[in-house]
């Protein structure tokens, strides 16, 4: 106990400084001032929403098939988007990939993949900005390149969220296990975790937004928990006193399995930090494109590179890559972090995180619903799906997307039963992370087009006032592509060449390939049957959806910038 309580004092000290600091913010900065900041709750117009945007006046298309229910405050949607990098992916996924690759393997493919969300981030900004719609990406694809791009767009995110949702599902699996010792049915506890998370649909919008943000202020405690227990592990909190030097890098491989290994922690990376787009398809709706993309696309990135790097530099110091206990060793699954705590004889602490990522792991879940559900009444309000998908409810909710999405959701959660929850949770991954580097690349693919049609028609949007340029274009496209084609071959090698031997398999390369064939044949299938237009750069459109900034914008974005440098970066590190 005495131990424990040395360790925790730092912490302690911390969580009240932080809770000092929440209890004496007010909405009083600047940034708070347009009720905007942050993201509006959800899609409420779609394509080619001219006016949806505008000051005083509505655009009657876009209500059409009912409009969604603006509840969520911006407060909510901050708090939210903090903890949206928090999940299975940082507190489990991560044993996964030092098992497989070593810790040197994974600290690279982790960094790469933050490398491409950065520039991910910087295509989709410049175009969100110029053209906030809420179809977004999707839209983009549409006007820019070709319609069954901008299907194959939809397709690959609504396919990519719903998998997550089932990965989710056998995550909770793992970590009810710990406590109950595989007592439970799986099958009871698959049931329980549905019915917890699918339930909350049939109340309101509002009741979502609470959960997300109690699950998120979880995921945050968490991880700042985790880092400040990692530290004292390191240093030699337990009852051992034991002090890890970084023998797990230099006493055992620091690559293993070749670049097998190499591949298996990147595609894990993608699927645990890769989909930012989201924040795109949110930030089309907000009250301040400009504000909140511009904001976002400089945040996001370093939030995820702290979160997944610090934490991936901690594991493989806290827990040597051969441990049993690793997910996807040959023992039972855990994560590194109750694995590290339990080895150095710390009481209680397993549990808490334990139960702290519980919560961040249906968090998630209930997320991976919701989104999916979004982006098919996009995909259906742009007519590239039956139209009845797009209706929405008295009470602001679409429930045949909702339907559709928590169908398919249901089916993959419990084909864990008849395949084995490892098996499938690869099969979920590789969907998962090939509709993510599917969607990084037709980002990439359709800033170029963009950037095209402006040339073309000699657009002077960019000259317009705070008008928002990728740095060093296109350097960002050409990244994202380049990262993009190495998780291809990556996923390809794996494949072909399993990191568990075995060599060559039919099951194993479609299990592997499964999502980027769903995804190529939907598209090309799409373009085959619609016989849909190629665009010319000359006469695509660069009118409907283009947002000029209001008086209110550049008011507040003259006295943003008016500040000195060091207010300008405290914008981006605050909590609240």
């Amino acid at each position: 106990m005495h131990h424990l309580k040395s360790f925790l004092a730092p912490f302690l000290l911390l969580t009240r400084v932080v809770i000092a600091y929440f209890l004496n913010c007010r909405n009083t900065d600047m940034d708070d001032k347009l009720k905007g900041d942050g993201f509006a709750e959800d899609n409420q117009t779609y394509l080619n929403p001219v006016t949806s945007v505008q000051e005083g006046h509505v655009d009657v298309d876009s209500q059409r098939n009912g409009n969604f229910h603006r509840t969520l405050t911006p407060r909510m949607i901050h708090v939210i988007s903090l903890g949206s990098n928090v999940g299975s992916g940082l507190f489990i996924a991560t044993g996964k990939a030092l098992a497989d690759g070593g810790p040197g393997s994974m600290f690279i493919g982790y960094l790469i993949v933050c490398i491409g969300v950065w520039a991910n981030l910087q295509c989709l900004t410049e175009m969100t900005i110029a053209f906030p719609t809420s179809g977004n990406y999707i839209d983009y694809a549409d006007r820019w390149v070709d319609p069954a791009l901008a299907f194959g767009a939809g397709l690959a995110e609504w396919l990519g969220w719903t998998s997550v949702f089932a990965s989710e599902a056998t995550f909770f699996v793992v970590l009810v296990n710990y406590w109950s010792g595989d007592t439970i049915p799986e099958a009871a506890l698959l049931s329980i975790f549905l019915v917890i998370c699918l339930v909350v649909f049939f109340m309101p919008n509002k009741i979502f937004g609470w959960l997300q943000y109690f699950g998120s202020m979880v995921k945050v405690f968490l991880f700042l928990f985790i880092v400040i227990v990692s530290l004292a592990i390191i240093g030699g909190a337990g009852p051992d006193g034991y002090v890890r030097n970084g023998s797990t890098w230099t006493d055992l491989p620091a690559f293993k399995n070749g670049f097998g290994g190499f591949a298996n922690a990147a595609i894990l990376a993608i699927w645990a930090t890769g989909d930012q787009v989201f924040i795109g398809v949110m930030g089309g709706e907000a009250e301040s494109p400009r504000w909140s993309m511009a904001h976002s696309a400089n945040l996001v990135p370093w939030r995820v590179g702290v979160f997944y790097l610090v934490s991936v530099v901690l594991v493989s110091i806290i827990v040597p890559s051969t441990d049993k206990n690793l997910l996807g060793g040959s023992g039972a699954a855990a994560s590194p972090f109750v694995i590290a705590v339990q080895g150095a004889g710390i009481k209680g602490v397993p549990d808490l995180i334990n139960a702290c990522m519980i919560i961040g792991v249906t968090a998630i879940a209930m997320e991976s619903i919701f989104l999916p559900s979004r982006i098919l009444r996009t995909m259906a309000h742009q007519r590239l799906l039956p139209s009845f998908i797009a209706k929405v409810d008295e009470r602001g909710r679409p429930r045949w997307a909702l339907a559709i999405t928590a169908a398919v959701a249901i089916i993959l959660t419990y084909m864990g039963l008849s395949a084995g929850g490892l098996k499938v949770l690869n099969w979920l991954i590789s969907i998962t992370s090939a509709s993510f580097f599917v969607n990084w690349a037709i980002i990439a693919f359709t800033s170029l087009r963009f950037r095209a049609v402006l040339k073309a028609q000699k657009s002077p949007i960019f000259d317009q006032q705070y008008g928002w340029k990728s740095n060093l274009w296109p350097l960002a496209p050409v990244i994202v592509l380049i990262i993009s084609t190495m998780l291809f071959a990556c996923l390809l090698y794996l494949s072909i060449q399993p990191v568990a031997g075995g060599g060559f398999t039919a099951y194993n390369f479609f299990s592997n390939m499964i999502g980027l064939i769903l995804i190529f044949t939907a598209t090309i299938g799409f373009k085959i049957i619609f016989r849909t237009p190629w665009r010319d750069p000359a006469t695509a459109d660069l009118v409907t959806g283009h947002r000029e900034l209001t008086t209110k914008e550049i008011r507040h974005l003259d006295a943003y910038y008016n500040r000195p440098l060091w207010r300008r970066i405290g914008t981006y590190v605050r909590m609240w």
